[in-house]
């Protein structure tokens, strides 16, 4: 991979900040900084233009809910091509948390969360989106 070095002008209140902000999250440098947060925006492109990404959906749920984990069951049978794997914990006697991770268009991907994230019993329900990898170096 060829590197290229470019310069960037900020004002110094702006780096300052950046400096800052590359210390706490423990970047060895401000390439690797500026690197990261590049392949932030083109990741977030890729979920805009609707691309083929992955996906982390937590679902917490009390498993007493009737009928709940029958639904969920269903609903993965359903789509079952977008669903790669999927772990269930018990976090107490009545508190579960629902691991799914998901490969598929963008917009089908959101879709099939926010239909789970919205099913009667669910406490709490994040999707967390990220690329292929093939766009990225």
């Amino acid at each position: 991979m060829q590197l290229i070095r470019f310069g960037v002008s900020l004002p110094g209140d702006l780096i300052r900040s950046f400096d800052r902000l590359i210390r706490r999250k423990k970047y060895s440098n401000r390439s690797e900084a500026i690197r990261d947060l590049i392949r932030r925006e083109l990741v977030e492109e890729e979920i805009v233009n609707d691309a083929e990404i992955v996906g982390v959906l937590t679902l917490l749920y009390n498993h007493h809910q009737r009928e709940l984990q029958d639904r969920l069951g269903k609903i993965q049978h359903d789509f079952h091509e977008r669903i790669l794997s999927t772990t269930h914990v018990h976090l107490d006697h009545d508190n579960c948390l629902e691991v799914v991770l998901l490969r598929g268009r963008a917009g089908k991907i959101k879709q099939l969360a926010d239909e789970m994230i919205a099913l009667k019993g669910i406490k709490h329900g994040q999707l967390y989106r990220t690329s292929t990898g093939k766009n990225l170096t």
